[in-house]
């Protein structure tokens, strides 16, 4: 046997396709019992005119359907409840869907509108094989209010196209092509163009259409078709599109009944840190992401994630950020009725580079400091603790740049800052405003001089000392030539307090042309020094 049909993939296909009216169904069920009764359609504008959008049960024993104009449906079945078409809603309920289905494999895709592929290779066995994984997943989403069609294959579209005729067919490897070749041709799921050119040409069954050449059909209806029917007959595969990439490590804990007290989650926790732990010890890795998923018997699923500045090797470690994280959540960890299932992921490892630790004492203290940070970081985020690192630039606002001390805690400590000259005072200020702040100058000395007063946040200061000017010059090349030139200086009032000071633009005019006004010059405080 090759090694291809020894992992060969199984996908299992699922299609809500009363999604829309499913979703507000549950969501105003508990308070309008009679809904069910009544026919209910959910509408959207289409080629300017209101259509059925998606419709219940009860609305398509009235002899309703997608498609039909809005008066039309009315006009058949008068009683009609009727609902606007929210596709952002449907889109969160698909998504949500999806993580609920992250319980059975990490691999969960989206099949839009209202489909999701899960590949179940080599996970079945552990929900008892195919047909109960099916029926687990199908029996959960109905009890939830959801029409559900599934469906498992070899290939993601010849699932697909099973769950859009029939549910809780499971096609056995090698036997695509027998499964899907009585089924209409639109169960393809293509264009209805070329479904309606399939039609009249005679080719009503998707065992017709595979009946004929190829090189026939990728002439009439392109190759794209081509692969699509291939891939229906199992002759061709295309791997899905997790909406997660896959985590490096796993481990998980199912629970036979749902737990709900703080003590059990955090020694589940605590026991799966030291498997994950062991896990990436065997291939000298150690995590720099972690999340950790909390699974809810209603669906509901909870994901909290911690980085760390360095590869984490240690399990008490990890058990101490996620409990700072816990701790600090704005949004309580809500157990419902219960958690059945907790996973811890490390979703990005590094290798772990041995260091002396025994006598080298600046790698017990990087040690404690990143750790330190990582601590702070799960407790109030990592965006929040930064360090600052210089930038090759003369612009003050710009000199320096704010980054999260996680990731750059070992460049921080090998950054190379100007030197002070021994005796001078500095020529930066110790606090700079962020943002300049305008100041009022009633006169100054022409062209290149100081003010002798000015007027800030509502006080007047008189200059008794001056330093500068130090002209800078903006980054023309990042500015579009809109930036003026500034004129810095450090200046003192009678209080003793020294301020960092610019005039913004030149008293002679920086238009660049004759004809063009001058640029008004104003005047600005940008920092006070200590």
């Amino acid at each position: 046997m090759s090694a291809f049909s020894l992992n060969r993939r199984r996908i299992l296909s699922l299609w809500l396709p009363r999604l829309p009216i499913d979703r507000i169904k549950r969501m105003m069920g508990s308070c309008n019992a009679e809904l069910d009764k009544t026919p209910s359609v959910v509408v959207a504008k289409q080629n300017n005119a209101l259509q059925i959008y998606a419709l219940d049960d009860t609305a398509a024993r009235c002899g309703l359907e997608v498609g039909l104009p809005l008066a039309n449906a009315r006009a058949i079945c008068p009683e009609l409840t009727v609902f606007d078409a929210d596709a952002v809603a449907d889109a969160k309920t698909l998504g949500d869907i999806a993580d609920w289905c992250d319980r059975f494999t990490p691999l969960v895709a989206l099949d839009p509108p209202y489909g999701l592929f899960l590949d179940i290779t080599g996970c079945a066995h552990l929900f008892g094989g195919e047909r109960a994984l099916l029926q687990i997943v199908s029996g959960a989403l109905t009890r939830r209010g959801f029409a559900v069609s599934a469906g498992i294959a070899g290939t993601s579209v010849c699932a697909r196209t099973m769950t859009r005729h029939v549910s809780g067919k499971i096609i056995a490897d090698g036997e695509e092509a027998d499964a899907v070749s009585p089924l209409p041709v639109f169960a393809l799921g293509a264009d209805a163009a070329i479904t309606s050119g399939l039609r009249r040409a005679g080719l009503k069954t998707i065992g017709d259409v595979a009946a004929r050449a190829r090189h026939e059909l990728s002439a009439r209806f392109g190759a794209g078709f081509t692969i699509l029917l291939e891939q229906a007959l199992g002759q061709g595969d295309a791997p899905i599109s997790p909406r997660k990439p896959l985590p490096d490590y796993i481990v998980e804990k199912r629970f036979p009944e749902p737990v709900a007290t703080e003590g059990v989650i955090s020694a589940t926790l605590s026991r799966l840190a030291a498997m994950l732990v062991t896990a990436m010890d065997k291939q000298g890795k150690g995590a720099r992401r972690l999340e950790a998923s909390f699974f809810r018997t209603d669906g509901a699923v909870r994901t909290i994630m911690v980085d760390t500045g360095r590869p984490v090797t240690k399990a008490e470690m990890i058990d101490r950020l996620f409990r700072e994280r816990l701790d600090a959540l704005n949004d309580p960890l809500d157990p419902g009725f219960g958690f059945d299932l907790v996973r811890l992921s490390a979703s990005r490892t590094e290798i772990v580079v041995q260091q002396q630790r025994d006598l080298d004492a600046n790698v017990h203290d990087n040690d404690e400091l990143a750790a330190l940070i990582d601590r702070i970081a799960a407790r109030i985020g990592g965006k929040r603790v930064v360090v600052h690192l210089p930038q090759d630039t003369h612009i003050p606002e710009r000199a320096v740049m704010a980054v999260p001390a996680q990731h750059h805690l070992a460049a921080a400590a090998q950054a190379a800052w100007p030197e002070r000259t021994e005796s001078e005072p500095p020529l930066r200020p110790l606090r700079l405003f962020e943002k300049p702040e305008p100041i009022k100058v009633p006169f100054a000395t022409v062209p290149d001089g100081p003010p002798h007063h000015f007027t800030w946040r509502r006080v007047t200061h008189a200059v008794v000392r001056v330093e500068g000017p130090e002209r800078i010059a903006m980054e023309w090349w990042k500015q579009d030539g809109k930036a003026l030139t500034r004129d810095y200086f450090r200046v003192e009032d009678e209080a003793g307090l020294r301020f960092w000071i610019f005039r913004d633009g030149l008293y002679e005019s920086e238009a660049g042309g004759a004809e063009e006004k001058p640029v008004p010059v104003n005047w600005f405080v940008h920092g006070l020094f200590a």
